[in-house]
């Protein structure tokens, strides 16, 4: 069986840095909202799963985002880890753009 998502309007694609991160609140969990230099958009949990800082202040290098703190690098696509020193994976959430709005449906992981 399956269920709908619940979308969450966020903000509009052209208030997104070209390529960066910006960080939100959405029902009360905050996430990072990244665009990447090929243009996709994609939205992870904002705290680093190592250092428990900010995500969206990291760098962004291809479809990643590194740490600031201690350089874990994740994969925005899935969430694993790229590089080291964190182990366990950040939460990924569904993205859609509809017309100019970025839309998000927040995964209900942990």
């Amino acid at each position: 069986m399956t269920t709908a998502l619940d979308w969450i309007r966020v903000c509009r694609l052209d208030e997104l840095p070209e390529v960066g991160a910006a960080r939100a609140q959405l029902d009360g969990r905050i996430v990072s909202i990244v665009r990447v230099a090929d243009g996709s958009v994609h939205c992870i949990d904002d705290e680093c799963t190592h250092g428990k800082v900010s995500l969206s202040e990291g760098e962004i290098n291809d479809c990643s985002i590194e740490c600031w703190l201690h350089g874990s690098r994740f994969d925005l696509r899935t969430g694993k880890v790229l590089n080291p020193p964190a182990t366990i994976p950040v939460v990924v959430h569904h993205v859609k753009i509809e017309g100019d709005d970025v839309h998000v449906a927040l995964n209900e992981e942990n």
